[in-house]
């Protein structure tokens, strides 16, 4: 008996020893575990996927297994291939986000149409680079710097490659305070940097607030299919908020919901990385492609707000267009930041919080289109 338990217990450290590529994954894992602590980089899924790469990396774990019913493989198949947990995550998001800069500032939402350039840029040269197409969209989606909607493309598109897609985006969006503000400064001029913006806005009423939701859902869901569950899970969190009259509902999307997904969605994602998936030199590109395509995506939306910095006159600031990423708020509250420096006086907070509101909109619609383009390539 005590030789059959010594055989057991011998054999998972044989079966490591013979797969030495794991161990190097279950670095990995703790690293990532390490800067969601440490230095508290996207904790909320950082951590989870950190311990998910290291239960995928255990040898002989049943918990990937999908033969033996294992959580992570139960999971995997329940929520994740169908896209149950980004779409969840989405409504909490959705409570979460606030339309009244936008709406009374429609104009802004062309910074959140600029801020997806590097999505297809990204897209075109890493086809250039040899990646198949559905690969090259997958890429591309991480310069919307929006964890959801990269997982929910990618594992459309490329779910060999859901593990390092998802660890890139939310890696990126731990460093928008580190990676936009030398983009920002280098592609504006002090003065462009100084302009103050006049924040005297239209009065958004209740209604509009409330169609607007039902109309997104509405033209999206004609207009782009492919991103209709994405846009209406986000459309659907916002009008749980904006209606007044589910607030259970809300609070419910806003915390237990989006935090159980959350958690879940992490683990699972940590469980793809494993070492056939994760060490080889595509790794290393698609770091550096994700990376070209967030500061793409910062330039594009800079540029146009330097065009538009001319055509009003010197009454908008450039600044502006940096928040037409996905990253909400982080983005938004970054410009401020920025334009703060050179200016204690100048607020230009709320005019960033719709150009960023518009690109959480922007990324979910050209993960859309990258899904309707990609897919009939691929017989889908």
């Amino acid at each position: 008996m005590n030789s059959i338990d010594l055989g057991n217990l011998t054999a998972g450290l044989r079966a490591l020893i013979e797969n030495w590529p794991s161990i190097l994954m279950m670095v990995v894992g703790s690293i990532l575990i390490y800067l969601a602590i440490a230095k508290e980089y996207e904790p909320v899924l950082l951590l989870p996927i950190g311990i998910g790469c290291i239960i995928a990396n255990l040898p002989l774990s049943a918990m990937i297994n999908p033969d033996e019913h294992g959580m992570l493989a139960v999971l995997k198949s329940a929520a994740v291939d169908n896209e149950l947990f980004p779409l969840l995550i989405f409504i909490g998001v959705g409570v979460m986000m606030d339309f009244r800069p936008l709406l009374a500032q429609p104009l802004f939402a062309l910074m959140g149409a600029a801020g997806q350039f590097g999505i297809f840029g990204t897209l075109i040269i890493a086809v250039l680079l040899g990646f198949p197409m559905n690969e090259a969209a997958s890429i591309g989606i991480i310069g919307a710097i929006d964890g959801p909607t990269s997982i929910y493309v990618a594992n459309k598109l490329a779910p060999h490659m859901l593990g390092i897609i998802s660890v890139v985006a939310y890696s990126y969006m731990s460093l928008v305070p580190i990676i936009q503000p030398p983009i920002m400064r280098l592609l504006t001029t002090r003065e462009e940097r100084m302009t103050h913006m006049d924040y005297a806005p239209r009065p958004v009423s209740k209604l509009a607030l409330i169609l607007f939701p039902i109309i997104v859902i509405i033209a999206v869901g004609i207009l782009v299919p492919q991103a209709a569950p994405l846009i209406s899970s986000l459309m659907l969190g916002n009008l749980l908020k904006e209606s007044g009259v589910v607030e259970r509902l809300a609070r419910a999307s806003e915390n237990e919901i989006i935090n159980v997904s959350t958690l879940f969605l992490g683990l699972v994602v940590g469980s793809t990385m494993t070492a056939a998936s994760f060490l080889n030199w595509d790794t290393l590109k698609i770091l550096v492609l994700g990376l070209f395509a967030f500061a793409l995506d910062t330039a594009a939306g800079i540029f146009f707000g330097k065009l538009l910095y001319i055509l009003s006159g010197k009454k908008i600031n450039p600044l502006i267009g940096a928040a037409g990423i996905s990253a909400f708020p982080m983005a938004g509250r970054l410009v401020q930041k920025v334009a703060q420096e050179e200016d204690f006086s100048n607020f230009v907070l709320m005019h960033a919080m719709g150009a960023n509101t518009a690109g959480q909109l922007g990324s979910v619609i050209a993960g859309g289109v990258l899904l309707t383009l990609v897919l009939p390539m691929l017989g889908l």
